[in-house]
């Protein structure tokens, strides 16, 4: 999956703006923080279990670190490679596998999953749609649709209220996960730890 994601709400207690562009392949991503100009305001690969995030106007490194850790330092989402995949494209979370449902009337359910959290579908014509989801701590509201996928995510946590628009999406196309994960980091950038980046994320205003 490709797509311009574009940012706004807040996070422990920061507003965020910006543009994302994003690139996901399973148990990988890449994302670009966009600048009105010039390089990105910051590079974000993670292959598996390993992440790396270049600030590259700050010269400033986090390596080896867990890419959801990141994410949540960066903009406050816990979220992994796949979770991230799977909430953007309108399935919630990767691991999507039902237990049970139940109806609220003729046009609603809730299925629960069996990694845990909820999925809410909605009747729309004669296809069911899920509209929203929950999990972790986290609720997932799609608000607009393009088509089958969404064309925007809510998302609220305890201190996080963030709206991600995407545009410009491609699915199942040519993105290479070797490029999608090459990255090198110039000589002397300095090591920058989660805590750190947590204080002063490069999207807060």
């Amino acid at each position: 999956m490709q797509a311009e994601l574009g940012l706004s709400g807040r996070a422990a207690g920061q507003r965020l703006r910006g543009r994302v562009l994003a690139g996901l392949v399973p148990e990988a991503l890449r994302l670009e923080g966009l600048a009105p100009f010039g390089a990105p305001v910051f590079i974000l690969v993670a292959d598996g279990p390993r992440g790396t995030l270049l600030l590259s106007r700050e010269r400033r490194v986090v390596q080896d670190e867990a890419p959801a850790e990141i994410l949540n330092a960066l903009v406050g989402i816990r979220l992994g490679p796949d979770d991230l995949r799977a909430m953007l494209s309108g399935c919630v979370r990767a691991a999507g596998e039902s237990t049970t449902a139940r109806a609220y009337g003729a046009d609603w359910l809730a299925v629960d999953l069996a990694a845990g959290g909820t999925a809410y579908l909605r009747r729309i014509g004669n296809a069911w749609r899920i509209v929203a989801g929950r999990y972790g701590g986290l609720e997932i509201d799609y608000p607009a649709f393009q088509g089958a996928r969404p064309s925007q995510a809510v998302l609220r946590g305890a201190d996080l209220e963030l709206a991600l628009t995407l545009s410009q999406v491609e699915v199942n196309g040519d993105l290479p996960r070797d490029q999608l994960i090459a990255l090198k980091i110039p000589d002397g950038v300095a090591p920058l730890s989660l805590e750190q980046l947590r204080k002063a994320g490069p999207l807060s205003q």
